[in-house]
């Protein structure tokens, strides 16, 4: 038998390590408030739209402040957003761990901006705290990462993880015998992704009706469209050989996006997908079906002009 040697004990290293677990303890620690059993945004047609005009605002400031980030994908799921945050989810600000909130999770972590923006509107955190985006020290990373911000469940990063993630969660809301719903919203561009898929058949398998896939379809990824870097079509039939209930929406209207998040609660024994038709760069002339705004911040010249656009 071979025995291997240990060294010596780094007690500081230890100590660190005790200091961060507790800090991730108290970051996760479950409020006692009472939680609303119902979702505390009801917003109308017209409130939807002014908010989503409002979050599309702050992308715009928050990226040409920072000089950097993802501005079109933010943009193009501004609505999808809007809508489960303002009208759909089941979340309390104030008891940002309550155990039956819905959860919902950004696999398309670049477009962290459109999330931060709901989530101070939504009162997580001080709206004046999104001028902090991706500056050292900040909450507000390039990605999300759940152990900095207020509501944030799922860091973020590399793409393709996101449904897999969900699907962990959505199990272990039938474990616990609780009723909250997972909501994933991932990009286009991680379809071509193989954990992707190999995602979808797990959460078919397990019969996830409690978890709704939403698709930001803006047809462009990080060079290019997605029709030339890698074909997802027929992408509706995919999705349905696999196991799941599938709805085409169009991405930017409020009724469709509602109906679409009622038919996946009523849909039992198998996970829903939507399928959400969007523009890449939503709202902004010049940024709309724009490759270059995938990754790129507009200039302050530019943000100018798209702020006069949002008006």
């Amino acid at each position: 038998m071979k025995i291997f040697a240990v060294g010596p004990i780094d007690i500081g290293a230890i100590a660190g390590l005790q200091f961060n677990l507790q800090f991730m303890l108290n970051h996760i620690k479950v409020s006692s408030e009472s939680a609303p059993e119902a979702n505390i945004f009801d917003f109308s047609m017209a409130e939807l739209g002014e908010m989503a005009k409002r979050l599309r605002r702050h992308v715009i400031t928050m990226t040409a402040t920072a000089g950097s980030g993802h501005p079109g994908g933010s943009l193009s799921a501004a609505d999808i957003i809007t809508a489960l945050y303002f009208k759909a989810m089941h979340h309390n600000p104030q008891n940002p761990q309550w155990p039956d909130r819905d959860r919902f999770i950004l696999s398309k972590g670049h477009a962290a901006p459109i999330l931060y923006a709901a989530l101070a509107e939504g009162g997580y955190f001080p709206v004046e705290e999104l001028a902090t985006l991706r500056k050292l020290d900040s909450r507000l990373q390039g990605h999300t990462d759940r152990n900095l911000t207020p509501g944030v469940e799922m860091s973020a990063g590399s793409l393709g993880m996101g449904l897999s993630f969900g699907i962990g969660v959505a199990l272990a809301a039938r474990l616990d015998s609780r009723d909250y719903r997972t909501y994933v919203l991932l990009s286009d561009g991680e379809c071509d992704e193989g954990q992707t898929w190999e995602a979808a058949l797990s959460a078919a398998h397990f019969k996830l009706d409690n978890l709704t896939a939403i698709v930001d379809y803006n047809k462009i990824q990080l060079s290019g469209w997605t029709r030339d870097i890698m074909n997802l079509e027929p992408f509706n039939q995919k999705w349905q050989a696999f196991g799941w209930h599938t709805t085409e929406i169009d991405g930017h209207d409020f009724n469709q996006i509602l109906a679409a998040l009622q038919e996946a609660r009523n849909t039992k024994n198998k996970p829903t997908v939507i399928i959400a038709h969007t523009v890449k760069g939503k709202g902004v002339s010049f940024m709309e079906n724009n490759v270059k705004f995938h990754g790129t911040a507009p200039t302050t010249e530019e943000a100018q002009r798209a702020l006069k656009e949002l008006e």
